[in-house]
Order: structure tokens, then sequence, then C-alpha cells
């Protein structure tokens, strides 16, 4: 590790633990109740990911949209005919078997201390770094809520939704333009279905493609999703580098080839633009390592609306409420 990387790392540290302090999270919750907790849940996350790689995008999207409603509390996780899973913005969450596993290999050597809120957020940090991403320090202590209402989701982003709009969803939870940048980076990994952008590539403006997308790049969004084809077919959204968590996404920005309009939106509003290219390291900018950032803006977006004490619980099957 160069030594401006280890600084920035050690900063990033200090800085979640000061953080995750006002929370009333903190580093190592678990070392005298469950000394092996964080090592459960990785190696859990590395099983399932060995059979099934697409389980680490789906536990880090899981993660963000968890936050983002009734804040960090395994809320999306609880069944129910009218919960946060069932709402169309997370029909299509996948990694819930993996939570399940390690909560029940928590449970057996444990029972009753580790939260699946905390189990969500561990898991979702493994992801990153089984993709060849940063691995960093995750402040623990969450309780689990009680609360999961499908209605409650309008908070989560849509893939339509401007960057102004964007900007005041994250504004409300303490996330600033560079958090939101960092954090939409996530999608570096993982994949889309066709219906959340086919719309782009036909009819968008006078017949045809949405113009932000590069002109040479169309014909092959429409090979992948051909007009009043298969809606379900998914495709990454980081062309060319959809299982590695890098830059990769922001230079597809760049050069007009983001998936979801959402994204691509990055790139052409200029408040958000100067973030990417400095996660790019574009001459002239002062550059951000993004590994480090979004490890950074992940220590505060888990910090959103954690409960603890009596606001919560420890739920001993995460699907229910105890």
């Amino acid at each position: 590790m160069s030594p401006r990387l280890f600084l920035a790392v050690a900063i990033m540290f200090a800085m979640a633990a000061a953080l995750a302090h006002a929370q009333r999270t903190r580093l190592g919750f678990y070392a005298r109740t469950c000394p092996r907790a964080e090592s459960i849940v990785r190696s859990t996350v590395q099983s399932h990911f060995r059979s099934n790689p697409a389980i680490a995008p789906g536990l880090l999207r899981m993660h963000f949209h968890d936050c983002f409603v009734q804040g960090c509390d395994a809320s999306i996780l609880i069944d129910g005919p009218n919960s946060e899973k069932t709402a169309p913005p997370n029909r299509l969450l996948r990694g819930y078997e993996v939570i399940d596993d390690a909560k029940t290999q928590l449970e057996a050597a444990c029972p009753g201390v580790v939260s699946c809120a905390d189990i969500l957020t561990l898991a979702a940090r493994d992801s990153v770094f089984l993709t060849r991403g940063i691995n960093w320090q995750v402040p623990t202590g969450r309780r689990d809520g009680r609360v999961s209402l499908a209605s409650d989701t309008s908070n989560l982003p849509g893939f339509t939704e401007s960057i102004d709009s964007q900007k005041q969803k994250f504004a409300a939870f303490g996330l600033n333009t560079q958090d939101l940048v960092a954090l939409v980076g996530g999608h570096t990994i993982g994949t889309s279905a066709c219906q959340f952008f086919s719309y782009r590539l036909y009819n968008f403006t006078n017949g045809g493609p949405d113009p932000t997308i590069n002109p040479t790049f169309v014909p092959q969004l429409r090979a992948l999703c051909p007009q009043n084809g298969d809606g379900s077919r998914r495709i990454d959204l980081d062309t060319g580098s959809g299982n590695r968590f890098d830059v990769s996404f922001f230079a597809n920005l760049r050069n007009g080839r983001g998936i979801l309009e959402s994204d691509q939106k990055l790139w052409t509003d200029a408040s958000t633009r100067t973030f990417v290219q400095r996660f790019l390291g574009e001459r002239g900018m002062r550059p951000l390592n993004f590994n480090v950032e979004f490890a950074r803006s992940m220590v505060k977006m888990s910090n959103i609306g954690v409960k603890t004490g009596t606001n919560g619980e420890i739920r001993r099957i995460c699907s229910a409420i105890n």
C-alpha cells in the first residue's frame, strides 16, 4: 500500500470510529459477546459467493435499500404481505438466503446476540471485498427494527430520477453529493434487467435513442435488449467489468456507456460530473481514491437511523419480528 493510500485509509478508520461513536455503534462491538461474529458472516458470504457471484452486488444493494427506509435496521428482511421486500424497487433483490444462513450459524454460536442489521451491514462490506474492492472496518451494535412497510420505500432513488432529486434524498440522511456519486459507484458490480433501461433505446426522443448514450453503444444494447423482448434479461451495469469493484463504471459514464438513466446523469450533470472526474483521476482535477471514499460513504450510510437499546430488538429469525 502506498504511503498516501495508507494515510487515507487511516483517516477513514478514524472518521468511522468518530461517526460510529456519535451513533452509538462501535468497532468490535461483539468482541466479548460473540468474538467470531465477523468471521462467521464473512465465511458464509464467501461460501455463497463461490457458487453464485451474483449475491455480492445483491447484498450490497439490499443494504442500501435497507438503510434508506427506516434506517439500517434489517426491516428489508421482514416477511409480510405489505413489507418492504414486496415493494417494486425490492422485488428483484437477491441474497436473502445468505443472511438467513449466517444468522442460523450465529444463533448456534451466540444465541440472541448478533442483530440481522449488523449481519447485513457486514455482508455488504464482505461483498465489496470479495469482488476485489476495499476491506474496511465496520462499526457494529445496531438493533433490528420492528416495522417494515412497502409504502415507506418512496425514499429510494429511482432509475429515471434527476440528480437534484437524488441529492435531496441523500441529503435527508446527511449524505452529500460526493457520497451520492461514491455510493452509486457501487453499480460497478451487478446487473440490471432490460425493463429498467430499454426505453432509452427506442423512441426516447424524436423516435431515436437517448442522446446521452454513445451512438456506437446503442446497437450492442439493442442486441441484448430487443424491442418487445424479454424484459427480465439481465446485463452488466458496468460493461466489461461487471464482476470487479473498480472505477470502470465511472469511465463508462464518461464514455456515454451508462446503463441506467439515473447513472448516466452523474456525468451529464455538472455538480456530480466533477466527482466522477476526480474518481477517474483526470488531469487537472484533485484526485479521489474511489475505494477509500466508497468505504467512508458506506460507514456514513450504515449509521443512518441506527436503533439501539429499547428502540429495537435482536431477531432470532431475520424474516420475522420476535
